[in-house]
């Protein structure tokens, strides 16, 4: 029979393992942007090819490829549960299109994919995306997650990298249109002129929601895909799946993620200042914007001139 003292320490010791565990719990919650595959011993365009059957035998649909700069290649895959999605949550528009990269690195071919759970929670999508994780993994392999220390599901919700820059529920509005059907027209015209630098990579369109997702290359200035990712992807495992950068028509308007908060979440834990830090990258936002604005069939007005000439 414990006494007094003994019970209380008990208690002490059963409430500090209860503790443990739920601290262990939440830590197992984190979650990273970017899954490793399997690897693979074939050569560059081979993998390519095994990668996209790999995914097509899983019922993902490969609706574009994108070869940013010498050996790295996106291959955009979507499939019914994920347009599903979309069509029942708008935000889910920004999940719809799963990114696949093959990069060759110095150590060899890695393969790698965005991760939906992350994104599900940075986009603040209620619905369930665990079906779409688990074709990803069995078609490619989930070697590990990478790309951040890793983030709970909470923390993702209201992610902000920094004051002054964008919350995923700041985007940006890049044209509006009379109608969804006349701003369609006018992306897709921008995008095959190649207005400001941009290449059409991908279209989706979410029948029941008068929304379609427009993946967008972008080849100009500060706003050059490799330009950026020379700056940024920097570590061992390659972060390619961050690009193609995607707007979306979403009835008459075209919005985008703001830079800001779209190239954070991409890379949560790349320092604001140094080599590969933020600041080596300030002139990118504003050059990501003025090329989907022009992607988006606007025209760019230079927000510095803006403010000083508010009637122009």
């Amino acid at each position: 029979m414990r006494t007094t003292g003994s019970r209380c320490r008990f208690v002490l010791y059963t409430f500090l393992i209860l503790l443990s565990v739920a601290s262990s719990g939440i830590a197992a919650e984190k979650l990273k942007p970017y899954i490793l595959a399997t690897g693979s011993t074939s050569d560059f365009p081979t993998t390519v090819e095994q990668v996209k059957q790999a995914l097509q035998r899983q019922q993902f649909r490969v609706i574009g490829e994108y070869t940013p700069y010498e050996q790295a290649h996106i291959i955009v895959v979507t499939n019914d549960d994920l347009i599903a999605l979309a069509e029942r949550e708008p935000n889910a528009a920004y999940l719809s299109a799963q990114r696949v990269s093959v990069t060759q690195t110095r150590s060899g071919l890695q393969v790698a994919y965005t991760n939906p759970l992350y994104y599900a929670h940075a986009y603040r999508v209620s619905g369930d995306v665990q079906s779409v994780s688990e074709k990803l993994a069995a078609a490619l392999g989930a070697v590990e997650s990478f790309g951040s220390k890793g983030m709970t599901p909470d923390k993702l919700r209201k992610y902000h990298y920094s004051f002054g820059m964008e919350y995923f529920d700041d985007p940006l509005e890049l044209a509006r249109y009379n109608s969804h059907q006349e701003a369609l027209r006018a992306v897709t015209g921008s995008l095959a002129e190649g207005r400001g630098g941009t290449g059409k990579v991908y279209r989706i369109d979410i029948p029941r929601a008068d929304i379609a997702v427009f993946g967008v290359a972008l080849s100009d200035g500060m706003a050059n895909d490799k330009r950026v990712m020379d700056v940024i992807d920097h570590k061992e495992l390659k972060q390619t799946p961050h690009l193609p950068y995607e707007l979306l028509v979403v009835g008459r308007k075209v919005v985008a993620l703001a830079p800001r908060f779209r190239i954070a979440i991409d890379f949560p834990d790349l320092r604001m200042m140094g080599e590969n830090g933020f600041t080596q990258i300030m002139a990118t936002p504003e050059a990501i914007q003025k090329s989907l604005v022009l992607a988006a069939g606007g025209e760019w007005k230079d927000p510095s001139f803006a403010a000083m000439n508010p009637d122009r």
